[in-house]
């Protein structure tokens, strides 16, 4: 696959998709600009080939136009911050003027289009909408994996408008998809799948993928509770889909069957009510009193994983153990983080992808000291669902 190395940008004009959907505050000041900073080595690298760059990215929701609380203007200070250069502002992606602007770019200059959800057409994946785009760029790249597995004009179409040798994707999708094809495709034994969050349903087509390829999955998370109760346990008022306890029990069956140790929590950190300052107690995860909830896992489970983990060369993270937000409830999810960072050290691959896990793994300040954090949760979770994503099947092509 063409990547931005393979290619001189001398003289040309790059047009990317970028990720630049990043959180504002009540003065449209960034309050995260973790995907700004991911982008920054592809913006230098075509800058320092000589070449000129058009930017183009969403930014939240917009209900059918502009407004003023989603436009791309209010992050223009702090590209130009990270870039260490300005960045000139076009206030439409397909007006005259946007075109004029980017048509006049000379080396080294950069152009920073309004959001592309201002277009219905956008997350239609129209291919008129996506052909005009096309006309800002000599090369495109694409480097926004977030959005990779959206089939969006700027993500999945607009590639085709492209001839093969220039389009490419940019340092964070092939980080992204290099990671991903070294824990399912170039696989160090054992591999362990850790998978947490608060429901089975968002996770049952994750955990039968890998059960192709782990050779242990730890359950975690709110989503332990609807496979104990699926196992005849009482969970007392803990998370449960009761929709989905059918489903939990073919999971289990299915693991049994393929020779994948499937680890459910052996014991929990109950509490009275969901609050920091609530009563707590540890307990056997199968015997929760009525009125309790289990918000965390317990010493034994915390324990038994953790050994798990530090034997492993492969290691996939998604989703936290318990409620981590609250002190009284982190020391699963923060234990298990510090036990991928000692499996690390001691030579395993790991992957962590998700946004809770990303974000527990930022809390503790653990990020350089694991082999990759993912920047697109829903759409590391697609890839390895469904083997590619649309964004790089389009770089492909």
């Amino acid at each position: 696959m063409q990547t931005i190395d393979s290619l001189n940008f001398s003289g040309k004009r790059a047009l990317i998709r970028v990720d630049f959907n990043v959180p504002l505050n009540e003065n449209f000041d960034v309050t995260d600009n973790t995907r700004i900073k991911a982008a920054i080595p592809t913006l230098k690298k075509i800058l320092n080939d000589g070449g000129s760059i058009v930017l183009m990215s969403h930014l939240g929701r917009p209900k059918g136009g502009p407004e003023n609380k989603f436009s791309l203007k209010h992050i223009v200070n702090e590209v130009n911050k990270l870039l260490g250069t300005n960045v000139s502002f076009a206030d439409d992606c397909i007006s005259e003027n946007a075109f004029a602007q980017s048509s006049s770019l000379k080396a080294g200059e950069i152009l920073l289009l309004e959001n592309l959800r201002f277009y219905k057409e956008e997350e239609k994946g129209d291919e008129t909408f996506a052909q005009k785009l096309s006309k800002h760029g000599d090369v495109y790249v694409n480097d926004a994996f977030g959005t990779a597995h959206r089939a969006h004009a700027s993500t999945a179409v607009i590639a085709k408008f492209f001839k093969p040798g220039s389009k490419c994707l940019g340092y964070v999708m092939a980080g992204e998809v290099a990671s991903i094809n070294k824990v399912l495709n170039d696989t160090q034994k054992p591999f362990t799948a850790i998978i947490g969050g608060a429901k089975v349903s968002d996770k049952i087509l994750i955990i039968e993928q890998l059960m192709n390829k782990a050779d242990t999955i730890l359950i975690g998370g709110g989503m332990a509770f609807t496979f104990v109760k699926a196992m005849g346990g009482s969970i007392g008022k803990s998370l449960c889909e009761e929709d989905r306890l059918e489903t939990a029990r073919e999971l289990l069956n299915k693991a049994k069957s393929k020779g994948v140790n499937l680890f459910i929590p052996s014991d929990a950190i109950i509490a009275d009510n969901f609050s920091n300052d609530a009563k707590t107690n540890e307990v056997n995860i199968e015997t929760i009193p009525d009125g309790w909830m289990g918000l965390d896992i317990g010493r034994k489970t915390i324990e038994q994983f953790g050994e798990v983990i530090k034997n492993s060369k492969t290691i996939l993270w998604n989703g936290p153990m318990g409620v981590f937000e609250m002190s009284n409830f982190e020391k699963g999810t923060k234990q298990i983080a510090f036990d991928i960072v000692e499996a690390t050290k001691n030579g395993a691959y790991s992957l962590i992808g998700g946004g809770d896990s990303v974000a527990a793994i930022n809390k503790y300040a653990l990020a350089n000291k694991v082999s990759y954090v993912s920047t697109g949760g829903g759409a590391l979770l697609e890839y390895i669902e469904q083997g590619s994503l649309p964004g790089v099947k389009a770089i492909e092509g």
